[in-house]
């Protein structure tokens, strides 16, 4: 069996430092498909892969870059929707060097694989030119789940209901889903195209959404036993911290 060719971990193109100093965009520009490929190739799809034990919510990390390496791009999309309804997000914030790729096996001898960058370069790629495939939902159970807040544990918890075929309601402070999370992420940080609706995949699988100030948010709380809704309470962030 032939040796595997070493192959250096992509480095990330970055603004220039006297361009960006001028402006609040994103600093990070993102892969190409030629840069996104060859490091899709450097992982080794380890047939027991620690990369997804260090996941907090599973990714199925070899698949979705096995994906990438063959030029599939959509298809890595769909891959990481199935586990992670904010890949574009998590490509950008989530602490991969202690998650994730901190437990890459290729990590032990070289660079870890960019897990992170490969995420965020399928996420950004089905955005700009993507299929709109989305994971299948479940067949309806007649179940409706009231989640309170639309942060990243909020949206993320209801795209994982409304895959199990359950009724979702949301219930926001905010006119849009993660409207709040400007005041956690910069724009230089994590964009608005990143996490708005009109891309995340469960906008397709139906949800019902409402805004409620937070003076009311009790109000659907204790409204959900009459309209036979299991409440699900997912966050209320700082504004609530009493709910």
């Amino acid at each position: 069996m032939a040796k595997k060719e070493k192959i250096d971990r992509v480095k990330m193109p970055e603004q220039d430092p006297d361009v960006r100093r001028r402006n609040f965009e994103e600093v990070p520009l993102g892969l190409t498909e030629e840069m996104a490929m060859t490091e899709a190739k450097r992982c080794l799809q380890c047939k027991k892969p620690s990369c997804v034990d260090g996941c907090p919510v599973s990714v199925l990390i070899p698949e979705f870059i096995k994906c990438i390496a063959e030029g599939d791009f959509s298809g890595a999309t769909a891959k990481l929707w199935e586990r992670n309804a904010l890949p574009a997000v998590c490509g950008r914030v989530c602490p991969q060097e202690e998650q994730c790729e901190g437990k890459c096996i290729v990590g032990k001898k070289d660079r870890p694989v960019a897990i992170g960058y490969l995420e965020r370069f399928a996420a950004d790629y089905e955005r700009k030119n993507g299929t709109g495939d989305i994971p299948a939902v479940a067949e309806k159970t007649g179940k409706k789940v009231a989640v309170i807040g639309s942060g990243p544990s909020g949206l993320t918890v209801a795209g994982d209901l409304l895959l199990k075929g359950h009724d979702v309601t949301i219930s926001k402070r905010f006119t849009n889903p993660a409207e709040s999370w400007f005041t956690v992420f910069p724009n230089f940080v994590c964009p608005r195209r990143s996490w708005h609706r009109k891309w995340l995949p469960w906008k397709k699988w139906g949800p019902k959404s409402n805004a409620t100030p937070w003076w009311g948010l009790r109000s659907p709380l204790m409204s959900c036993s009459k309209k036979d809704m299991m409440p699900h309470i997912s966050e209320s962030g700082p504004a609530c911290p009493g709910l």
